[in-house]
């Protein structure tokens, strides 16, 4: 017979008749498997941490996105946004159900060439396009969206000795009501600024502009800052038919749909709080709609959805390292998942879960990753039950960024596998090892 593990015991604070903004105490829930897949068979076989993405997460929420809004516009195209999850094997999925790639620099426009991605279906954002870029995005047929006015400068050099005629949109930002306004990308409406770069652009026959683009900022909980949005590019599209007789292809209303992750100072969790993609289509689509655009000449509505559409299909798997006691008498736990792998641990208070049952008595804990930093913290504070060292936790929707925006630092970047619809695990990225880091460097001779 097995012996029972020893629990310290815990004196927890009553408030007879007054609860928390939680409720009562309950017992944590436990992942134990993901997509039918056993926890503990995937450390087993990968060793940890690792970070898990499910393909049925990943296909579900693209047919619910896709639902919302081609269910109320007749003209739509999602494009997949590179930056937020630029693994082939999540790019591919993404295309093969139709997106388009949405890329933000030179790097990611050739992966997403060598991901079969056709040159007129690539939309190239961002504010860093070399000539070498722009050059290769004209001859390629690409959607590029001019951020500033050296980058209009440098696309009619080109322009004249191209022999194709370059498809451009401007990115613009603008006043929606909400803080803070990201306005430092693209050229702003409320000065005037797009509607000059819009002339400028009309007024040169070797330049062909078909779009209108905003993104308007990051992790929006306003679907009523989308309908301005939508409205004002709408109102730029009028104007440009009745001065030019010119009607736009599309309005790209970028991304920034939040996911269902909660936000740090967060009063409620971010799955109770955070818009549904039919809260954000109805904003954009009726602010479309109801505008003065012809409606016989309506644009293609573009959507570059990053973050909603892969946050809830990542897991990151990790293993208790230890348990300590704080000078304040709280308990701290350390993991095997740091920040420099888990990035969304500094803006995300994220859902960690034991993987295997454990006691019902949970105590305020300080979730700590393995590195030497003392920012390395993962929750800064979340009732959680006593862990023994070599157990294992889950911690939910970490699909968007981290695997883009990690960093090799005192530990190295970890497995990633995926699991696909048919409950099959499948390596997508190899761990990263000593001889992968160390063949990036060159010794100079006087040391070696």
């Amino acid at each position: 017979m097995e012996k029972l593990k020893y629990e310290r015991p815990i004196i927890n604070k009553i408030s007879a008749g007054v609860t928390d903004k939680f409720g009562m105490s309950h017992k944590m829930p436990v992942i134990s498997e993901i997509d039918g897949v056993k926890v503990t068979d995937i450390v087993e076989k990968y060793d940890s941490p690792v970070f898990v993405l499910s393909e049925k997460t990943i296909l579900d929420k693209f047919n619910a996105a896709k639902q919302a809004f081609t269910t109320r516009y007749p003209k739509v195209q999602f494009a997949w946004s590179y930056k937020t999850n630029y693994l082939s094997s999540v790019c591919k999925t993404y295309h093969n159900l139709g997106s388009w790639a949405e890329v933000v620099s030179g790097f990611e426009y050739e992966k997403a060439i060598q991901n079969g991605v056709k040159g007129e279906n690539i939309i190239f954002n961002g504010p860093d396009k070399g000539i070498k870029d722009l050059t290769l995005a004209i001859a390629n047929g690409s959607y590029i969206h001019i951020d500033h006015f050296d980058e209009l400068y440098d696309i009619i050099k080109i322009a004249e000795t191209s022999e194709k005629k370059p498809k451009l949109a401007i990115r613009i930002n603008m006043d929606t009501g909400i803080y803070p306004r990201w306005d430092r990308f693209g050229f702003n409406y409320e000065n005037g600024e797009a509607w000059n770069a819009i002339n400028r652009i009309m007024l040169n026959p070797k330049l062909d502009l078909v779009g209108l683009h905003t993104h308007i900022g990051t992790y929006i909980m306003s679907p009523d800052a989308y309908a301005v949005a939508a409205s004002k590019l709408s109102e730029l599209a009028v104007r440009l038919e009745k001065k030019y007789n010119h009607n736009i292809k599309y309005i790209d209303m970028g991304g920034g749909f939040a996911s269902d992750n909660t936000l740090k100072g967060a009063y409620l969790p971010g799955k109770d709080t955070c818009p549904s993609f039919d809260d954000y289509a109805e904003a954009i689509t009726n602010a479309i709609i109801n505008s003065e655009i012809n409606p016989q000449n309506m644009p293609t509505l573009f959507l570059e959805t990053g973050r909603a559409l892969i946050d809830d299909a990542g897991y990151a798997i990790s293993t208790v390292l230890a348990n300590k006691r704080l000078a304040d008498s709280r308990r701290s736990m350390i993991i095997d998942f740091g920040i420099n792998t888990l990035f969304t641990s500094f803006w995300y208070e994220h859902e960690v879960y034991p993987a295997q049952e454990v006691s019902a008595h949970s105590e305020d804990t300080t979730i700590y990753g393995p590195l030497c930093m003392n920012i390395d913290i993962i929750r800064e504070a979340i009732k959680f039950p006593l862990m023994q060292k070599h157990d294992n936790v889950v911690i939910k929707r970490v699909g968007a960024y981290n695997m883009t925006q990690w960093m090799q630092f005192i530990t190295m970047r970890p497995k990633i596998i995926l699991i696909d619809t048919n409950s099959n695990t499948h390596i997508v990225r190899e761990n990263e090892t000593g001889e992968n880091i160390s063949s990036m460097e060159r010794l100079p001779k006087h040391l070696s």
